[in-house]
């Protein structure tokens, strides 16, 4: 398990079933994803940045001989260069890249992935890029407007690396997110998360992996949510449903 495959099942069961199990690919655009690696390809290391170039020029260059970028990437360069020129990220940022933790959670395996790990001075560092700083989003969950942090429900990758990160090393880091956003010229931020946001997190990490692994392993039936593209793709019409009906939360 990972927080990447919880959310997925927390967002439609029966979508993310059909995922891990190869029946289901997803048609999303790929490439908020590949400028995401990019960024982060580049503070990892000259090597591995070099590698994501060479594996991924067609979608980065404009060109064969690799002088011009697509803009996304322009813009992408200009988010590497508002971090790389603060004298703060550039000492915040500094540990193990790409760290690899596993441990348990609820009873299940679960493995993490961490962008930058400081364990000397007990932290480690995430980096999210995102449009603006303040824009707020509406959860349906808790029914009130919050920022993205809470939005993307990054709380509970926080909560999860921090209790793998404990389980491997034996010392509770806290989880810092360094932000970036789209705009031009780029805001940032270093954020934590408080507390009370990550033990809801791990609440409902240890109510829903139950389920969920029950669903993986073919004992229970998915719960599907009835919005998403797989949900519609297999949709039978059912009930006759009331006009009032058809406004979502």
């Amino acid at each position: 398990m990972s927080a990447t495959i919880f959310k997925k099942f927390v967002a439609c069961q029966a979508e993310a079933l059909a995922e891990i199990k190869g029946e289901w690919t997803p048609n999303r655009d790929q490439t908020p994803l590949l400028v995401g690696n990019y960024l982060h390809s580049y503070f990892e290391s000259k090597e591995a940045h070099e590698s994501f170039l060479d594996k991924h020029a067609d979608q980065v260059f404009r060109n064969k001989d690799r002088t011009r970028k697509y803009k996304v990437y322009d813009d992408a360069d200009k988010m590497i260069h508002v971090l790389a020129s603060d004298r703060r990220f550039q000492n915040l940022y500094q540990g193990e890249k790409e760290s690899i933790v596993t441990g348990r959670i609820a009873g299940v395996p679960w493995m993490g992935k961490l962008d930058c790990l400081n364990l000397e001075n007990g932290y480690f560092v995430d980096l999210k890029t995102t449009r603006e700083l303040s824009k707020r989003y509406w959860d349906s969950r808790e029914r009130r407007w919050v920022p993205f942090v809470l939005a993307y429900d990054y709380q509970l990758q926080m909560v999860v690396y921090r209790e793998l990160v404990k389980q491997q090393y034996g010392i509770e880091c806290v989880p810092l997110i360094v932000a970036i956003t789209k705009q031009d010229p780029p805001d940032k931020a270093v954020i934590t998360i408080p507390d009370e946001y990550m033990e809801d997190a791990m609440w409902r990490i240890n109510d829903q992996l139950p389920h969920f692994e029950a669903v993986i392993n073919g004992d229970e039936k998915p719960v599907p949510c009835g919005k998403c593209d797989y949900c519609r793709e297999h949709k039978q019409l059912d009930d006759i449903i009331s006009v009032d009906d058809l406004l979502n939360d």
